[in-house]
């Protein structure tokens, strides 16, 4: 399943939470399933805390920051050995920024993994600014690992628009559904209203929605042409609904092992991880997120 992977490793961003500790036992688990190694990586961001120059603080809290990190890449690289003792795993402690950090691991990395929320040298990676320069300058796809262990016998769903970014997701989609033998199911939202009362207003006096929803399914339909050849032991669900694709997308990754999208894209796709359809992804889908760029 390697034909979308550039890199031979998985990297994951270890702080000491217990939302990095579930990114790392996600990222071991996918990367025996891949046959790499992974990497685990702490940021000891210290020009967060001693910017200004005059303000001083004592060499023992800096060294201790460091301490902290070594412990917390040790807790990591002995929970990804105990579940599997054969996985090659090396860490590294970086003094910098997050971002600058995790977007140059992603230039020789498969995949880059992130938990949820973060307490330490990754702190807020996902509530703030961290996460979105990271996954719109990743040269790899980044991987949000969310809620419970997933199923592994759930699909995997894929959010589809007819943007170059959304066919890099269901590139990616096609090769993770057929390397984990499991369903893929295609979402297509086709509507964008301001609020629900108006799609209601429009649904019932203005369009000929059998028309629309009949255009919309072959417009999906054109999307995956080409895909049955090379993915045969892919079963497609195609999902194509008037509705608003965040909800669409969280609503049927309840019962997924892992829903991709790509990041940036059209209608209510668009903008995703700029806006307010990232946000919902990535602080509320139920499964981890896999987010992919357009190809370059």
């Amino acid at each position: 399943m390697t034909s979308n992977v550039v890199g031979r490793h998985i990297v994951a961003a270890v702080d000491g939470s217990q939302s990095a500790l579930d990114a790392v036992r996600w990222a071991a688990d996918e990367a025996v399933r891949r046959g790499m190694s992974l990497r685990l990586t702490h940021a000891v961001n210290i020009a967060a805390i001693a910017y200004g120059g005059s303000f001083g603080l004592p060499k023992d809290y800096f060294e201790a920051m460091n301490q902290d990190g070594r412990t917390y890449l040790a807790d990591a690289g002995s929970l990804a050995r105990s579940l599997h003792p054969d996985l090659p795993v090396t860490t590294e402690l970086i003094e910098g920024s997050p971002i600058p950090i995790l977007v140059d691991a992603s230039e020789q990395a498969a995949l880059v993994v992130l938990g949820s929320r973060g307490v330490g040298g990754f702190t807020g990676i996902l509530t703030g600014s961290t996460a979105v320069a990271t996954i719109a300058r990743a040269h790899c796809p980044v991987v949000v690992v969310r809620g419970d262990q997933p199923d592994p016998a759930g699909p995997v769903v894929v959010g589809v628009d007819g943007s170059p970014t959304s066919e890099s997701a269901l590139a990616w989609a096609y090769e993770e559904a057929s390397s984990r033998g499991s369903e893929l199911v295609a979402v297509h939202g086709w509507t964008e209203f301001a609020s629900e009362n108006s799609y209601a207003f429009a649904r019932q006096f203005i369009v000929d929605w059998d028309v629309v929803q009949t255009r919309q399914e072959e417009q999906l339909a054109e999307r995956l042409a080409g895909y049955g050849e090379k993915y045969p032991d892919v079963t497609v669900r195609r999902v194509v609904e008037g509705g608003r694709a965040r909800q669409l997308l969280l609503d049927h990754a309840r019962s997924a092992q892992l829903l991709v999208v790509g990041s940036r894209g059209h209608a209510e796709l668009g903008g995703l991880l700029l806006g307010s359809t990232s946000q919902a992804l990535i602080h509320h889908a139920p499964c981890p997120v896999l987010v992919v760029r357009a190809e370059r």
